[in-house]
């Protein structure tokens, strides 16, 4: 998102994209005809536990969701067919079945979360043999989590109401109605034995290492901003009964009050007068 002077955002899943050319988006386009105007963006993100997003993306392609029309772009080029092979034949893979889903090692939804927020320029894109595959792994999660890091503000899906508190303390913004938690979710309904989520875990060991990183650091931008809320509340408070005691305090430079005892400079003065 831009400025608090400009009503344009853009929208993009891929980190690398969204940096390279903020203006990309038809959101963000008209930015670009405005002469001479220069723009501060903020990027944002909202993460999701692994497991969840996983099999929220399997019922979305099930039901014939396609990435087709994202060209995956990187280092100015698109993956070649043996870099990126597809998981289907035909038009979508609608029907599919978990196991499925969880067999093809193309599947661009395993590790998904990392993958959107690093620069796979460190890695050679798509290109598995650039680098030896733990290496990869590795420059994959620090870069997301760096670029995490970076950002003016994240939040997480199962923290609705701590991802709004965040949101509006750090853009001084105010939304109308309070973030509702639903745990009722597609992703909720699909019922999965314990081998099947660990086999999940497996194929998203890399988003779930950034996910652990990202609510440990969550939670303490949350914890910053409560007791930085809580220092000016308690300066706000003070000030306040400073300036209601000043308020009440009687005015100086009166009269001498009656029955007041002269000091011994004044009594001096007298009797050498005499």
């Amino acid at each position: 998102m831009s400025d608090r002077g400009s009503p344009w955002w853009a929208l993009t899943a891929v980190w690398m994209r969204l940096v390279a050319d903020p203006l990309s988006s038809s959101r963000a386009r008209p930015l670009a005809s405005v002469a001479g105007t220069r723009r501060k963006f903020y990027y944002i993100t909202l993460l999701r536990d692994p497991v969840s997003r996983y099999l929220s993306e399997w019922r979305h392609v099930q039901r014939g969701a396609t990435w087709k029309t994202s060209l995956h772009m990187c280092d100015g080029r698109t993956p070649t067919p043996e870099e990126l092979p597809p998981c289907y034949e035909g038009t979508d893979w609608s029907g599919c079945t978990l196991q499925e889903f969880m067999d093809c090692p193309y599947n661009l939804a395993s590790n998904r979360q990392v993958r959107m927020l690093a620069d796979l320029s460190l890695v050679g894109c798509y290109n598995l043999s650039f680098i030896p595959e733990g290496k990869r792994a590795q420059l994959l999660l620090d870069s997301a989590k760096k670029n995490l890091r970076g950002m003016a503000f994240f939040g997480l899906t199962e923290f609705q109401r701590k991802t709004q508190y965040l949101f509006e303390r750090t853009f001084n913004l105010k939304f109308i109605r309070p973030f509702m938690q639903y745990n009722s979710t597609r992703a909720g309904g699909v019922e999965v034995g314990e081998d099947t989520i660990r086999r999940i875990e497996e194929l998203n060991d890399l988003d779930v290492q950034l996910y652990d990183y990202a609510r440990d650091l969550f939670q303490q931008r949350y914890q910053y901003r409560r007791q930085l809320e809580r220092r000016q509340q308690r300066l706000r408070s003070r000030e306040e009964r400073l300036l209601h005691r000043a308020k009440e305090a009687p005015p100086r430079g009166d009269a001498e009050e009656p029955g007041r005892v002269p000091t011994e400079d004044y009594m001096s003065h007298i009797i050498e007068k005499w």
